[in-house]
């Protein structure tokens, strides 16, 4: 009984152990299977299934990978996550620091979030693509680590909020692509502020909601950054400033203008928000006028820069002087600095002609033609001239003036004036009796005579007598006149006649 009890009780318990070595068996298997999907889902890497491994390159694209593997060798220097459904780039993606990535794709994955400290741990990046992706804003110093970054992809975003310290710390970006987006404001500082961004010389800010243009500004950038910046298919305002900027832009074959001609519209005025081709207003709406390069002007004794405005920068520079004459080292007049641009001057009227400048690279040649055309004047020349126009015109009214004054203001003499003491009404002191009426000058002088016996008040509106006989070429000495009035009545009516004809009479007088 014992032994049959015993036996039961091994069976038994073989049978109990077979049955959990069964049940064990599936769920091992299940638990391996979870863990190698729990590994794909949280980011192990594995570089047979998830991803492919070629030497320093990591391409794990079109995996469906909602989380960066983990694991990654720190030799790698390529890393493709495009086209997965990462949606949050985490500061803790990558735990331990790739000082060898240079290249990070996470394109097309609807990713929504960046953190502040995502870049951290791969400062030695140079390219980075963040393109068709969900994002909507860029917060301050978010790329800052990154200061070996050269190329930095944006595009097809839902940027609509840039701070404007997103970009500091980019000391060595070259191209930035913010297309088709929602920016509504033009990122100046990033061109303008040369200290912020010094080697940037593409940047696209097309097909986005910009209704603003800084105009001004843009035009006066150099060629090399105007030849990559891109700002076709936006929506600003239709006016002679944009075609002015697009059009100067054509004429000197700068890129962006171009690549992209008809790209370049622009919203007419009025309800319906028409647009057309900027390149049009001038024949069909605004009535433009026609854009040409403006040439050099300048005036003798002047000194004048001439820019060597290439499409490229840093390339080699040398000038050639009207008439095909190279550029001697010795010249004065003409000195080319250490920008490439030209100095001439003091200008001379020969110096006016066409001046030429070659720029070469390794990949690249540019001629630009300058005309400069100076004028045989001084820069003040005109100013001279109205100088002296209108010191002329002020001595002419200055004179004028002294004419009225002489004429008007001058201090009376007449016995009529008031505080001479005579009235107006007396004989003696009429105007008319002492020079216009000679007969009647005769009448009051004998009448003077008889009742007073002498001239008590001898006031003649212009000329005396004795002066009339001076002005006649008649000699009066001196006690003459005392003399014929002591002389009989004959003597002196004779000489009294004689001092009217040479007075008033226009016959000459023979002596």
């Amino acid at each position: 009984m014992m032994g049959d009890s015993l036996w039961i009780s091994h069976g038994a318990t073989g049978a109990v152990l077979r049955r959990r070595s069964f049940i064990t068996v599936p769920l091992f298997a299940l638990l391996l299977s979870a863990v190698r999907v729990s590994a794909q889902l949280i980011g192990s890497l594995d570089c047979h299934k998830t991803c492919v491994c070629a030497s320093n390159i990591v391409s794990c694209s079109k995996m469906n990978l909602t989380n960066v593997p983990g694991d990654l060798p720190q030799y790698t220097a390529v890393l493709d996550l495009s086209f997965n459904a990462i949606t949050r780039l985490r500061a803790e993606w990558t735990p331990v620091k790739l000082s060898r990535l240079q290249s990070l794709l996470l394109s097309n994955n609807g990713l929504n979030f960046l953190s502040s400290e995502a870049f951290v741990h791969v400062t030695k990046l140079q390219y980075l693509d963040l393109s068709s992706n969900r994002l909507h804003q860029l917060d301050e110093f978010i790329f800052e680590p990154l200061e070996h970054l050269e190329v930095l992809l944006l595009y097809n975003n839902c940027i609509s909020q840039i701070d404007r310290s997103a970009f500091s710390g980019l000391n060595s970006l070259q191209k930035l692509y913010l297309s088709h987006n929602q920016i509504s404001r033009f990122p100046l500082e990033l061109v303008k502020e040369r200290s912020r961004l010094k080697t940037l010389r593409l940047l696209d800010v097309s097909s986005n909601r910009i209704k603003v243009l800084p105009l001004h500004e843009l035009q006066a950038l150099p060629a090399w950054i105007k030849n990559g910046l891109y700002f076709h298919n936006n929506s600003p305002p239709c006016s002679c400033e944009l075609y002015d900027v697009v059009a100067h832009w054509h004429l000197k074959e700068l890129s962006s203008a171009t690549d992209f001609k008809r790209n370049h519209t622009c919203v007419l005025p009025g309800p319906q928000k028409e647009k057309m081709a900027v390149l049009d207003l001038n024949k069909v709406h605004l009535n433009c006028s026609e854009v040409r390069i403006t040439d050099e002007e300048a005036y003798l004794e002047q000194f004048l820069v001439l820019n060597c405005d290439t499409r490229q920068k840093d390339m080699l520079k040398s000038w050639v002087l009207p008439g095909n004459i190279p550029l001697p080292s010795a010249n004065k007049t003409a000195v080319m600095r250490s920008d490439g641009n030209l100095q001439i001057g003091p200008l001379r009227a020969e110096d006016s002609g066409v001046y030429t400048c070659f720029a070469t690279s390794d990949s690249f040649n540019e001629t630009i033609y300058l005309t400069v055309v100076v004028f045989n004047s001084t820069m003040n020349g005109g100013l001279e001239n109205l100088k002296t126009a209108y010191t002329t015109l002020v001595g002419c009214l200055v004179s004028i003036v002294m004419v009225l004054v002489y004429l008007y203001l001058t201090p009376c003499r007449c016995a009529c004036c008031p505080g001479n003491g005579l009235e107006k009404n007396e004989p003696q002191d009429s105007l008319h009796s002492s020079t216009v009426s000679i007969s009647q000058a005769h009448e009051e002088t004998g009448q003077e005579r008889v009742e007073g016996g002498g001239f008590p008040y001898r006031h003649v509106g212009f000329l005396e007598i004795k002066d009339q006989l001076e002005q006649n070429g008649r000699l009066n000495p001196i006690g003459e006149e005392d003399e014929e009035w002591q002389g009989d009545n004959r003597e002196r009516r004779r000489s009294d006649a004689e001092s009217v004809s040479s007075a008033c009479s226009d016959t000459p007088m023979v002596v």
